[in-house]
């Protein structure tokens, strides 16, 4: 697994001091003493408030500095790459911004954070330091063991505790909350792939089609492998499982956090999941989708809930000054909102019929479609090899309505097809036809004969496409068609639109559409799309012969 880093030894302080240059504000501060000392913590502090102070190992990111700030912690004590920080760090956390009003230390449920963290407060307390600890155990994946993990949920904690000393309450009544809302929080992960540590050697675990469910933000095992399988699948799981864990009578929080490498799209589908699954009957607030409190590159994410009641929702929903938390947001259904309708254009568009018109778009239409293969087997050789299956999908869609095209009146008619394209053939080919139909549409209602239209048309295609001749592209058999067509007359287009077209086989390297990327050689090819356009022009010239 490859990674954006110096040197193992120094990747963390490293990364505090990129976060303290990119705040924007000389909010945050770290204390000297790098690299064995490494705290961050708010800069101008006022000693006179309870301090919250948490942290733990890195790897967490935006956890455990990205949440220092108005309204939440007060300090955040990093280790290494989830490795507990020392005492002594700890300690100088509490020295730093401690007062007369105490210290809360918030600490999840691992035994080196318990360990170091409880040493601290003890020795912090032999200094004169009132210091309480709360420890977080929100993790349900083990129903059975004494001591379950403390995970994402932790974060509610922070932002209780947090809002709580920011309105001045007192230290017993702080930890006394964040000791009551520890209690009624559960959290449940899954992940489909494990994470990989900077400088160490990585071996994946999981096999083609494995997940886990129920485990840590370290990088360790779930409590039990699961089958890859729908999203709405894998959160019915979970939710089955976090669900009989809550009071039906009950409203509460959800925080949906992203353990490190899911896309923000699937983040998306995980909550639409959620939302929608039986779990959702309790949910009032929700937190993210996000990064929270993440496990390096974990392809995975957890879901936590904690119970609400009116102290602990006004203290979800107060602002807070840490740009890495996401605010608490009340759960709503999608907004919908009817589309508006084109003014005028259903009485233009009622169906009428042209013997000419109607034999001219069979015809054509045909002939694309019995192209198919060999416009895809061109595409192959410099593109995705779909180009034949679209305009293949394009004609289908015109010969399904054909019976309600308006075909006797030709402005109507061109901008139905353009309708039609846009909706049917889809990726930028579809948008570029609709563009040339629609705009011809326009100016045949300007007065314009249909040849000078269908240029009118080209000239808007070829504006939004960006696509000239020479560019190896449908533009090369089309622009000297359409003169031909308006000088000439069809007969002399079609053998216009057929040297064009294979005028693009002598062009090394196409300079627009999707070609363009490739930057592979193509001389000798023809281009499809000027192929397709040729073939277009064969067509309807074949029916002056047998007109």
């Amino acid at each position: 697994m490859k990674h954006f880093f110096n040197r193992r030894e120094t990747i963390v302080t490293e990364a505090l001091d990129g976060l303290l240059r990119t705040i924007g504000a000389g909010d945050l501060a770290r204390l000297d003493g790098y690299p064995e000392v490494k705290v961050v913590l708010r800069a101008g502090w006022d000693k006179s408030k309870v301090s919250v102070v948490s942290g733990g190992g890195a790897g967490h990111e935006p956890s455990h500095a990205g949440f220092v700030g108005k309204g939440m912690l007060t300090a955040a004590v990093s280790g290494e790459i989830f490795a507990s920080p020392s005492v002594e760090a700890v300690l100088a956390a509490i020295r730093a911004v401690t007062g007369p009003a105490g210290c809360l230390l918030i600490v999840k449920n691992y035994t080196g954070d318990r360990l170091n963290f409880g040493l601290a407060a003890e020795k912090a307390r032999a200094e004169g330091f009132r210091v309480e600890m709360v420890i977080v155990a929100d993790d349900i994946a083990l129903p059975d063991i004494a001591q379950p993990r403390g995970v994402a949920g932790t974060l509610f904690v922070h932002k209780i505790s947090g809002h709580l000393s920011e309105a001045g309450h007192d230290l017993a009544s702080i930890a006394a909350a964040a000791r009551a809302a520890a209690k009624d929080i559960v959290s449940l992960g899954m992940s489909l792939s494990s994470c990989s540590i900077p400088g160490q050697p990585h071996e994946d675990r999981f096999g083609a089609d494995d997940g886990e469910l129920g485990l840590g933000i370290h990088g360790e095992p779930g409590v039990e492998r699961i089958v890859v399988q729908s999203a709405n699948r894998l959160v019915a799981i979970m939710a089955e499982r976090l669900a009989v864990r809550l009071d039906p009578k009950a409203s509460y929080a959800l925080l949906i956090n992203n353990l490190g490498s899911v896309p923000p799209l699937e983040m998306s589908v995980i909550a639409n999941a959620v939302l929608a699954s039986p779990l959702a009957k309790a949910i009032k607030l929700t937190i993210g989708p996000g990064p929270l409190m993440t496990a390096l590159n974990m392809n995975g994410f957890s879901l936590s809930l904690i119970r609400l009641d009116a102290a602990r929702e006004t203290a979800l929903l107060a602002p807070v000054g840490p740009y890495a938390w996401m605010p608490a947001k009340p759960v709503v259904a999608p907004d919908v909102v009817p589309m508006a309708k084109a003014a005028g254009q259903s009485a233009a568009r009622k169906p009428s019929q042209h013997a000419g018109t109607r034999r001219l778009i069979v015809t054509v239409g045909e002939r694309l479609i019995s192209l198919e293969g060999v416009l895809n087997g061109l595409d192959a050789k410099a593109g995705d090899g779909d180009t034949g299956s679209t305009v293949a999908t394009g004609a289908r869609s015109i010969l399904e309505r054909l019976d309600t095209l308006p075909l006797a009146d030709p402005a109507a008619a061109l901008g139905a097809i353009g309708d039609i394209l846009s909706a049917s053939m889809g990726g930028s080919s579809g948008v570029l036809l609709s563009i040339f139909f629609t705009a011809a549409a326009q100016a045949v209602d300007g007065g314009a004969d249909v040849p000078k239209a269908l240029l009118a048309g080209l000239e808007r295609m070829t504006f939004y496409g960006g696509a000239k001749p020479g560019d190896r592209t449908m533009v090369d058999a089309l622009e000297p068609a359409l003169k031909a067509l308006d000088s000439d007359g069809l007969g002399d287009a079609a053998i216009a639109a057929r040297r064009g077209a294979e005028a693009t086989a002598a062009m090394e390297k196409a300079k627009a559409g999707r070609s363009a990327y490739v930057g592979a050689k193509l001389q000798g090819v023809t281009d499809p799309g000027a192929h397709a356009v040729a073939e277009v022009f064969a067509a309807a010239a074949s029916l002056l012969v047998t007109a």
